[in-house]
């Protein structure tokens, strides 16, 4: 779109919980000559981030501030100004659909932090292909939902592909390890608030791992047997016992998304899993069946009421102080395509030390920075529209690494 952009980037959301993090890593890592702007509906609640930005770094050029209200007329307005929109603003399914409707229209690149798939599968049904068309670059769930699993299937594939010159069957990946002093507000309610938004049906059709991919599911799917239905739990050569992870099927959503917009990369036979680790097979059932009886159970709306009296407020979570202990470890083990007994196999790691909130403003600002640097490069790779982070490829890696994201990939000895 030939709009005069004003900016590079502008913030919408910084003065919730995640978006305060975003700000101050956008302050602390990214050029200080970058054009940039924060944006929200209270101007007062802005001027306070604005100052507490201006002393972090005060010699850096310092975001503009912009009262605007989540309206269609006031966000297209929006979009024109600017290169890219990061949108902190949640719910997004209450929220965020004119920000992602804007951006389509006028060729605004977009990122935020959703892990409401039920939503993501309607913003690409419903502006897909107009961002195709007009050249936005748009890309949710860019926080720990599901940034890290996405790159770290990303990184096996593309070994996979450079030591063997094949596709990638199949990735079995874990959480292995997670510390966390837990959700913020805004990640509560938006769990609370995808059950009073969807009917029952509705939420069952989004439980799927091909939901959001962009061409039908292979044939050929690994088998899961009833036992493993039944009780959650697997075993899993070099990863060990596995059970129902909570974001594992965001997570899988997201990656066959990717696979299916790079089946050149990944293969068309392609298929990926995420679960946690647990120390052994009783510990998983529970695991398991926890998890199942807490969804069960929201379902029901006095049960949510209850909840409701006992979480954070909306834009506030655990202190940052008592997050500093906080850390995430993901296994995966990817296979390679290979009609042989004994396919190539590669081991795949990624570690972060650090609060999951700070991981999370850490992913979405470097994505933003992939973006305005190797703009024409991720066009290229992505097609434009709505894709995924893994599109943002070995650039992205690279900024996470210096950002403290290990990603480690390593081929086995059969």
């Amino acid at each position: 779109m030939a709009f005069e952009r004003e900016f590079d980037l502008i913030l919408l959301g910084p003065t919730g919980y995640t978006g305060n993090f975003t700000s101050e890593h956008i302050v602390k890592n990214h050029p200080t000559n970058l054009k940039w702007a924060i944006a929200g509906r209270s101007a007062r609640k802005m001027e306070s981030i604005a100052q507490e930005l201006k002393a972090i770094n005060g010699d850096r050029v310092q975001p503009a501030v912009l009262v605007v209200q989540m309206n269609d007329t006031e966000l297209n307005e929006l979009a024109q100004k600017t290169r890219l929109i990061i949108n902190c603003v949640g719910p997004y399914h209450l929220y965020s659909t004119p920000v992602v409707e804007a951006c389509a229209n006028n060729g605004t690149h977009y990122l935020d932090v959703t892990g409401e798939s039920p939503w993501v599968k309607m913003m690409i049904e419903q502006y897909h292909e107009t961002a195709k068309s007009s050249g936005a670059i748009i890309i949710h769930s860019t926080g720990i939902e599901s940034a890290p699993a996405d790159m770290l299937a990303w990184a096996l594939v593309k070994r996979i592909r450079e030591e063997f010159s094949t596709p990638t069957r199949l990735i079995e990946s874990c959480t292995k390890e997670i510390k966390t002093s837990g959700a913020s507000g805004g990640t509560l309610a938006t769990v609370l608030g995808i059950f009073d938004w969807l009917p029952i049906s509705e939420l069952l059709k989004s439980n799927s791992p091909f939901v959001l991919a962009a061409s039908a599911p292979p044939k050929d799917i690994p088998k899961t047997t009833i036992a493993q239905k039944l009780l959650g739990v697997r075993s899993v050569r070099d990863l060990g016992t596995l059970t129902t992870s909570p974001n594992g099927m965001v997570d899988m959503s997201i990656v066959h998304r990717s696979s299916t917009l790079m089946p050149e990369l990944y293969g068309r036979r392609f298929y990926f899993s995420q679960m946690m680790y647990v120390r052994n097979a009783l510990m998983g059932f529970f695991v398991h069946a926890a998890i199942s009886i807490g969804l069960l159970l929201l379902m029901l709306p006095p049960v949510r009421a209850v909840v409701r009296k006992f979480i954070y407020a909306p834009g506030s979570g655990p202190r940052l102080e008592d997050s500093k202990n906080d850390r995430i470890e993901y296994h995966a083990v990817a296979t390679a395509d290979q009609d042989v007994p004994s396919p190539k196999r590669v081991f795949g790691k990624l570690t972060y030390h650090g609060s999951l909130y700070v991981l999370t403003g850490v992913l979405i600002a470097e994505a933003a920075m992939v973006i305005l640097t190797e703009e024409e490069k991720v066009k290229k790779v992505s097609r434009c529209g709505i894709v995924t982070t893994a599109t943002l490829g070995q650039e992205y890696i690279d900024r996470l690494d210096k950002a403290g994201v290990s990603i480690e990939t390593k081929v086995f000895e059969n």
